[in-house]
């Protein structure tokens, strides 16, 4: 998805990070009334993880609209809904539920998937289209009411934040690792230290990085380079790939306000810890790449608590 990402002092964004690089720590934020696992929970009798694949497409046979924009509601249910539409102008979505809002660009041509991570209720779309400057005018709304499967659903599928398939580099890397994991906990450990140990902070895209911009994850992983959303979205991809839960959050870490990009995976195993992190069982686990990648000490991260969730996809 394409929500603008915004470095409005870049410089101190750069001095900030090089000082308060960190290892990650645990917290979490309690779901509860899950359906959809993670992977093969404690795995098989030979004792490996049994991965399992969810796919998120656009069906456009089941699309509605106008206006040369279409939305697709067939798979609701499954976290998830999409877009295609057409136009020479610069193009955005927005979703509303409740007093929640999120905002995507969207590229002419390319049908897109988008969470509906805002729960069960009523969902509003609009597609725009800019009219010069910073407006926009509507070129098609349409609304829809919501029932999850489950509140994991829109965290177990690619969407354009986290934009991957079943051929995608990162995924038949993943792949690799979920089929020598003794567990999902062993298969999230593995996608960790992997990320850790082949990518490295980016200073010169966090210099320059321009509203808008996203990750390609396969990109990511080949270049070994990549800012916080990078990071983030590789995670997200590797570990959803994989039938783990993930998310993708933005939100700002204290003391120094600090807009950041950061991971949240879901687990129902029983508790492990390893030296960089831990797993609490039934519970979202925070896991910080960014900083857990860059090798310094826990002191900024401490438990979590100075981490503020704004948005999650």
């Amino acid at each position: 998805m394409k929500h603008i990402y915004k470095h409005s002092n870049r410089l101190l964004f750069f001095i900030i990070l090089i000082l308060i690089l960190a290892l990650s720590a645990c917290s979490g934020s309690s779901e509860s009334g899950a359906s959809v696992g993670a992977g093969g929970g404690s795995g098989n009798a030979e004792g490996s993880f049994n991965a399992e694949y969810h796919d998120a497409e656009f069906h456009a046979d089941s699309a509605e609209g106008g206006g040369g924009a279409q939305v697709d509601f067939s798979c609701t249910s499954d976290g998830y809904f999409g877009v295609l539409a057409n136009s020479s102008s610069r193009m955005k979505v927005q979703v509303f539920k409740d007093s929640e809002t999120y905002t995507y660009d969207l590229e002419s041509g390319e049908p897109t998937i988008f969470p509906l991570q805002c729960g069960d209720g009523t969902y509003t779309i609009k597609v725009m289209e800019n009219a010069g400057g910073n407006n926009y005018y509507e070129m098609y709304s349409t609304s829809t009411s919501v029932s999850l499967s489950s509140s994991l659903a829109p965290y177990v599928r690619p969407n354009a934040y986290a934009d991957y398939s079943k051929d995608s580099d990162c995924v038949k890397e993943a792949a690799k690792m979920a089929g020598s994991a003794s567990s999902e906990s062993d298969f999230v450990k593995q996608v960790y230290d992997y990320i850790c140990k082949h990518v490295k902070y980016d200073y010169d895209e966090a210099s320059t990085v321009s509203s808008g911009y996203v990750p390609d994850p396969d990109e990511v992983m080949s270049t070994g380079k990549g800012i916080c959303f990078d990071y983030a979205s590789l995670a997200a991809s590797m570990l959803r790939s994989q039938g783990i839960p993930t998310k993708i959050i933005f939100g700002y870490v204290a003391p120094d306000n600090l807009y950041h990009a950061w991971n949240m995976f879901y687990t129902e195993e029983e508790g492990w810890t390893t030296v960089e992190f831990s797993v609490d069982p039934g519970d979202w686990t925070r896991v910080d790449l960014t900083f857990s990648a860059n090798g310094q000490n826990a002191n900024f991260i401490g438990d979590g608590t100075n981490y503020e969730d704004v948005y999650q996809y």
